[in-house]
């Protein structure tokens, strides 16, 4: 039975518009091109049935990839997912959503969600998934800002 749930939001802005952040943060292939050193190797592990909900992308350097499931997208706009596969939390859900602003940029929010699978591994479980996901929303602002 999984333990407590637990959440977190990261917010970055970028002068970078929406289409650019999120062309960049929902293709499977792109990540190694921006997400450095956290991510030397990305690719699709499978395509969704629209090419897009269901698409299974693999991040991170062999042998440890992350499989991240596509669950919802909506053109430059947001991306939901989830891990696929093998997951240290349990009902892990991860929104990125891309708004215009005033400057003619993006505000990026990139939040997650999740219960713990061994209870009391909630609070590190948290700690870690902020902390990468923070690193993830920096990296991708300053590509969008350098027109990657």
């Amino acid at each position: 039975m999984p333990g407590r749930r637990y959440s977190f939001e990261v917010n970055r802005v970028s002068a970078a518009a929406p289409s650019v952040l999120f062309r960049l943060e929902s293709d499977g292939t792109l990540w190694s091109t921006w997400a450095r050193p956290l991510v030397w190797q990305s690719r699709w592990a499978a395509l969704g049935d629209d090419g897009r909900v269901g698409a299974v992308r693999e991040v991170g350097l062999w042998p440890v990839l992350a499989r991240e499931r596509t669950l919802e997208f909506e053109p430059d706009r947001r991306h939901v997912y989830t891990f696929d596969g093998f997951s240290p939390v349990h009902d892990y859900r991860a929104e990125v959503a891309f708004t215009p602003n005033a400057d003619g940029g993006t505000d990026l929010r990139w939040s997650g969600s999740f219960a713990e699978r061994i209870p009391g591994t909630g609070p590190v479980a948290l700690a870690v998934l902020r902390g990468v996901i923070g690193f993830l929303a920096t990296r991708l602002a300053e590509a969008g800002n350098r027109g990657a």
